[in-house]
């Protein structure tokens, strides 16, 4: 078994990593200050992620995540509106979900979406943020870029 050393990091992946880290930190501030995940952020950081992975031998597997993670979550925004009535996710959090699958791929999505419902829910357990929550809302794109991040790290360092 491999043990971790600074070897098994490439100028690459910690350029990547910065503009993924920078781009999601942006877009999780603005989402939980707006409930917006604006276009001129989640768009570049897609394209990003497929050059990325381009770079890293992974782009088919960019492609489908991306298109996989935007047309999931699309389906389950128009999907809750028609049965409830109401918004349940935006078409931000489905961009949100295309950058996910741009730099971590297909198989990683429900690694994301798994880390991001479970940090949104431990967060809601709370009373003082079940307070703060307007209307038992909560921005979703914080948690989805740590669900991001965390498994775009565990692929980086397993060597993926």
């Amino acid at each position: 078994m491999e043990s971790f050393s600074l070897d098994n990091i490439n100028w690459i992946n910690m350029g990547g990593g910065a503009v993924l880290l920078a781009g999601l930190l942006a877009l999780s501030v603005i989402d939980w200050r707006t409930f917006r995940l604006p276009n001129r952020l989640t768009f570049p950081l897609i394209i990003a992620g497929l050059v990325y992975s381009f770079f890293i031998d992974a782009l088919m597997s960019a492609l489908l995540g991306a298109a996989i993670g935007y047309g999931v979550f699309v389906i389950l925004e128009l999907g809750y509106k028609r049965l409830r009535g109401r918004d349940g996710l935006g078409r931000g959090d489905a961009k949100m979900l295309a950058v996910g699958g741009a730099w971590c791929g297909a198989f990683a999505l429900p690694f994301i979406v798994l880390i991001a419902s479970a940090g949104a829910l431990s967060l809601l357990i709370l009373p003082s943020m079940r307070a703060k929550s307007e209307n038992g809302q909560l921005p979703f794109g914080p948690f989805l870029s740590a669900g991001i991040f965390l498994t775009w790290i565990g692929l980086t360092l397993s060597g993926y």
